[in-house]
């Protein structure tokens, strides 16, 4: 039958047992240990996994109650309620098998044991652990999907010149497994053209999981990313599957990975490399196999220049850069996202969809709009709401800082055009980080921190 990739755990006080069953199966099994001690069975259980527990149903010297292997095989299902536990008896103890395979047990082999059964057994048993163990996976996923549900996300629309490069690109690289660097402004749609991606490629059955880079305290970093294990930490009241495990199989979104601090680049960069992650708490790698796109407004050479981002893990996550026009370069994309927007609330809201006079449109069409689509979506929906017309006027849409004779003093450093976008948007939210936020397409937490480093 060839050796499998099974690890192998056996628990009996006879050395001369051990040592045989040892011989057996080491050929027949990428791992087997032993434990002779059962009293050591939280410790070992409790830095390494096995697939299959071979255990004795006796240890107490001239005793074959079986309640020594009953007791043991209750605390193995307590450490791991998925474990494989396969017991060892004697012919006369048939019944105390029967009841432990009631209690839990998987199946039970008799001595003196048939070497060809006790493998076929033992490599069913594996098979068995690894089936247990993707069901587990496929119900934690679950579990993430239904603690992350999402809104649904429109598809990108749009027909202006720079959006039609973007989808040209997307064309291209989403049928690729290459990791792709979206860059551009706050609102500007990086993760739509993030899932778009997804969408396209082969992996568009499985997860797309999205993080926040800059939402993440260092504290917090290793197990929304990683996972941990029951009993980690103080709050660890179960085990948690982080985003990465989550994703694997389909794509992960890293959104604002520029923000990240360099102790944890270097955290990420390791797991690139090496292709796995180890959750807290645990000692045993789990492989991983994503996708990566990942998002920044920063100027990533400007980052690297200054000793704020690692080179290497650029050239991880940057094999494909695709760069997200803001929605002032983008001409009647502005008017056609205006009017999917109005048919949206419209809806939403239970009225007829008014539509947008002349002049309207031209106060849209020459506005610089700092906080880009997001900016739109929220300016147009509290239209919706405040105006009982059919057709919407000129001066239905008020921007604190709209100005009509400066609509092309744009400038290319994506820093000096974050501080003056942020500077903007807080004048029109009249000083309201919330709202602020909202508009620009961020967290209040991340906002506060751009607010604090521009000096705002």
């Amino acid at each position: 039958m060839g050796q499998v990739k099974g690890s192998i755990l056996i628990i009996d006080d006879n050395e001369k047992i051990l040592a045989s069953l040892k011989m057996i199966l080491q050929s027949e099994f990428a791992k087997v240990e032993t434990l002779k001690n059962p009293n050591q069975i939280n410790h070992i259980l409790g830095k390494d996994s096995f697939d299959v527990i071979l255990l004795d149903m006796n240890f107490a010297a001239g005793v074959n109650t079986g309640n020594e292997g009953i007791f043991w095989l209750n605390e193995i299902i307590k450490i791991d309620s998925e474990a494989i536990v396969v017991m060892i008896t004697a012919y006369g103890d048939i019944d105390l098998a029967v009841k432990a395979m009631k209690l839990g047990a998987t199946d039970f082999i008799l001595k003196p044991w048939d070497n060809q059964k006790l493998i076929a057994t033992l490599k069913t048993a594996c098979k068995l652990r690894l089936s247990r163990l993707e069901v587990q996976n496929l119900k934690k996923k679950e579990k993430y999907l239904n603690e992350h549900i999402e809104t649904r996300y429109s598809k990108i629309i749009g027909t202006s010149q720079v959006m039609q490069q973007v989808m040209s690109t997307i064309d291209k690289i989403a049928s690729t497994e290459a990791n792709v660097l979206i860059l551009g402004e706050n609102g500007t749609g990086k993760e739509l053209i993030a899932r778009e991606i997804h969408n396209r490629s082969s992996r568009k059955n499985e997860l797309f999981v999205t993080l926040d880079m800059a939402s993440l305290s260092e504290t917090l970093f290793e197990g929304e990313l990683f996972g941990y294990k029951k009993g980690a930490f103080t709050d660890a009241k179960e085990d948690r599957i982080g985003r990465i495990e989550s994703a694997s199989g389909g794509t992960l979104f890293l959104d604002e990975i520029g923000n990240l601090n360099m102790s944890l680049q270097s955290k990420l960069l390791t797991v690139l490399q090496n292709r796995e992650i180890i959750p807290i708490g645990s000692n045993n790698p789990v492989p991983i196999d994503i996708r990566l796109i990942s998002a920044t407004n920063l100027e990533v050479g400007k980052l690297i220049s200054t000793g704020r981002f690692r080179e290497d893990l650029l050239y991880r996550i940057n094999t494909i850069t695709i760069e997200a026009p803001p929605l002032r370069k983008r001409g009647e994309d502005i008017i056609i996202l205006a009017e999917h927007f109005l048919n949206r609330f419209a809806r939403k809201y239970g009225r007829q969809t008014p539509i947008l006079s002349k002049q309207a449109a031209d106060k849209l069409l020459k506005y610089r709009w700092p906080g880009n689509v997001r900016e739109l979506e929220h300016v147009i929906e509290k239209t919706i709401i405040l105006t009982e017309g059919n057709t919407l006027q000129y001066s239905d849409f008020n921007f604190l800082s709209f100005d009509e004779d400066n609509t092309t003093n744009d400038s290319f450093n994506l820093e000096d055009v974050e501080k003056t976008t942020i500077s903007k948007v807080l004048k029109q939210a009249n000083g309201n980080i919330s709202h602020a936020a909202e508009i620009l397409g961020i967290s209040r937490k991340t906002l506060y921190v751009k607010i604090v480093k521009y000096g705002l």
